[in-house]
């Protein structure tokens, strides 16, 4: 208030009133397309009555909110082939009311509940969008449009989308996948070994769901029209079948990067958000959003699945990560740092096992090098992979 100078500015309205500023007219919206609307419409209202202004607003809310919704409505005419559209009664009575017991997860945008629809077969998984949190719409409209057009044995099905309204009035988004049978991959890797019916992974498990991710990432990259950076890889992001087959999901931070650059180049300017331990270095300095950087993710993934830590562990002390630890401890202290589970398999073949090891954790390190132009490319990630699988294991694949 004490230096403020206006001189020039005739058109400026509204404003403190300490500005004495004209009020400000309603013609002059920013908002071309309801001003020009208005101006068609005004004198209609006038002779036409009460209505006529009902007819209008309810026009202009419509036309507003129907440019938000465009995407969803292309997406859900796309997915909603196997099930008929669900409403969100629907959902509500297929997971019991959103109940605790039925929670499989959780995670910034939302929450995952198991639910039954009312045939008393059909298993779905619904994520249902915390629309109070700053970016879950613009995740969900992300997650739609990266799923709307790939399909792959090795990523999570999107079967439907609701976008609706709760019996309190409130909006209500959700996405509804394939429920998977055995959770998520991170539920495996750290699940309590006093727990009553534990199961570990064997290192043939190991070996297919690293392959299955692998497969699943090469398709995203190179496999269509546009190239796909998933952005927010790890554990609990992987989910396993009843035969234990990986399936990647949540594809909330997903970017569709433009195909007019070759595909091992591509990349984004458009700011990324991923979890701490599998965010490539470059994205904390730069917008970029590339392929590389799902590569560095799928490294810490593959280093993590074999040695069962986590990518930020105190444990590594001066190694700071798990790039870090796991690179210093190549080739002849990998039997140290892979998980003790994995060794108790192959006692008579310990030589054998080792190799194996050596020869995936080589992989893992270098795809999770610092400068991207280092890392491996997802297509020779797949092939060296089946080759390990081959000559270590000498189990075909399924």
């Amino acid at each position: 208030m004490t230096a403020i100078s206006l001189d020039g500015n005739k058109e400026l309205c509204g404003g403190m009133p300490e500005l004495n500023l004209p009020p400000c007219s309603l013609m002059t919206s920013s908002k071309k397309n309801s001003s020009s609307l208005l101006k068609v419409l005004i004198p209609i209202v006038v002779s036409g009555g009460v209505f006529f202004i009902f007819v209008v607003c309810l026009v202009l809310i419509l036309y507003r909110r129907g440019r938000l919704r465009k995407n969803v409505a292309d997406v859900a005419s796309l997915v909603g082939t196997q099930f008929t559209r669900l409403s969100y009664g629907d959902l509500l009575k297929a997971t019991n009311g959103f109940s605790e017991a039925n929670l499989i997860g959780s995670g910034r945008f939302g929450s995952v509940y198991k639910g039954i629809l009312e045939d008393g077969q059909s298993l779905i998984a619904v994520k249902v969008l915390n629309l109070v949190v700053k970016g879950a719409f613009k995740s969900f409209i992300a997650e739609c449009n990266a799923l709307r057009d790939i399909r792959h044995r090795n990523l999570l099905k999107l079967l439907n989308v609701c976008e609706s309204i709760d019996f309190q009035g409130n909006d209500f988004k959700s996405l509804i996948y394939e429920f998977k049978a055995n959770g998520s991959l991170d539920k495996w890797l750290y699940q309590n070994v006093e727990q009553e019916g534990f199961r570990h992974l064997s290192l043939t498990q190991r070996l297919d769901i690293a392959i299955d991710v692998a497969h699943a990432l090469d398709y995203l990259h190179f496999g269509t029209d546009s190239t796909i950076v998933h952005g927010d890889l790890k554990p609990s992001n992987i989910l396993l079948d009843h035969n234990m087959i990986a399936f990647v999901g949540d594809f909330g931070l997903a970017k569709i990067v433009s195909s007019m650059f070759p595909a091992q180049e591509s990349s984004c300017s458009i700011g990324i958000r991923g979890t701490i331990g599998y965010v490539a270095p470059e994205y904390g300095t730069s917008n970029l959003v590339s392929v590389q950087g799902d590569v560095y993710s799928y490294g810490i993934l593959l280093l993590e699945i074999f040695t069962n830590r986590r990518p930020i562990d105190d444990s590594f002390k001066e190694y700071v990560n798990l790039h870090s630890f796991v690179s210093t401890a190549l080739p002849d202290g990998v039997m140290e740092i892979i998980d003790p589970l994995i060794q108790t398999e192959h006692d008579e073949d310990i030589n054998k096992m080792k190799d194996c090891m050596v020869s995936v954790l080589s992989i893992g390190v270098a795809c999770s090098k610092d400068l991207p132009r280092d890392r491996m490319s997802m297509t020779n990630v797949v092939h060296e992979l089946h080759k390990i699988k081959d000559r270590y294991l000498a189990i075909d694949r399924r």
